[in-house]
């Protein structure tokens, strides 16, 4: 009798959970349902569309009218090459004279990589167009005000690839390291603490630039591009032209 029972038991047990079972929903499927192919490869034959044409056409014609803009002229083009260059030259110094009127106090240093120049400025009229090709991203200028012994990781990482600096000079020894820095005409002090002018994005570790990452920042409010813009238009303003070179702050032994 007690068999019967368990037998009775399990029976009623299997038939429960095959209900359970086949009332509950399987996994989703998905099914791809693809759309009929109704686009048209496009192409310089395509016709253009007169609506979106005329929609368009204001806007072209102002941000034509922006990029055209002349902001100064440089009798030469100012390019950029590895290790100093005249461009980074320009650059670097701009970022440092700019951070400091911002900041009101003297700023040590200026630094630029060539990496992040995009694009040389032309001989004859710069207009803004340049300007954003030069500098296409939104960077903005900051200042860091930098240890002794990180300005020192700044001079090694510069003396490997012979990058010049504003208002440093450095000779790069036989192996690869900075001698005889001058900051400010001044012998480099590793007790010191020093103010450099630089993107937010190379502040940030950029370019290899790690050592600056535990440093916060302190921000300017100009953003790089605006800076270099500023620039030209002043020296525009002043009666000169636009010009930068090597100046031989980096010397290679």
């Amino acid at each position: 009798m007690q068999f019967l029972r368990s037998r009775v038991a399990a029976l009623s047990l299997l038939t429960a959970t095959f209900l359970v079972s086949a009332c509950q929903r399987g996994g989703y499927q998905a099914t791809p349902q693809l759309a009929p192919v109704t686009a048209q490869p496009v192409s310089k034959t395509q016709p253009e569309d007169p609506k979106a044409a005329a929609t368009i056409e204001p806007y072209r014609q102002r941000v034509t009218q922006q990029m055209n803009e002349v902001l100064g002229v440089a009798p030469v083009a100012i390019t950029k090459n590895n290790g100093e260059s005249p461009l980074a030259n320009f650059v670097a110094d701009l970022q440092r004279e700019r951070a400091s009127a911002v900041l009101k106090q003297p700023v040590d240093v200026g630094v630029m990589t060539n990496g992040g120049l995009r694009a040389s400025l032309p001989a004859g009229p710069i207009t803004m167009g340049s300007a954003f090709e030069l500098m296409p991203f939104e960077n903005e200028l900051v200042v860091l005000d930098t240890p002794g012994p990180v300005m020192q990781d700044m001079l090694n990482y510069a003396a490997r690839i012979k990058m010049a600096l504003s208002n440093v000079t450095y000779t790069v020894g036989a192996d690869n390291k900075p001698t005889n820095v001058l900051i400010g005409g001044k012998p480099f002090d590793p007790a010191r603490t020093y103010t450099i002018a630089i993107s937010d994005y190379l502040a940030g570790g950029g370019d290899q630039m790690v050592f600056f990452k535990s440093i916060k920042p302190r921000s300017t409010g100009v953003l790089l591009r605006s800076a270099i813009v500023d620039h030209i238009r002043g020296l525009t303003k002043a009666g000169k032209p636009v010009e930068a070179k090597v100046e031989g702050r980096v010397k290679v032994m």
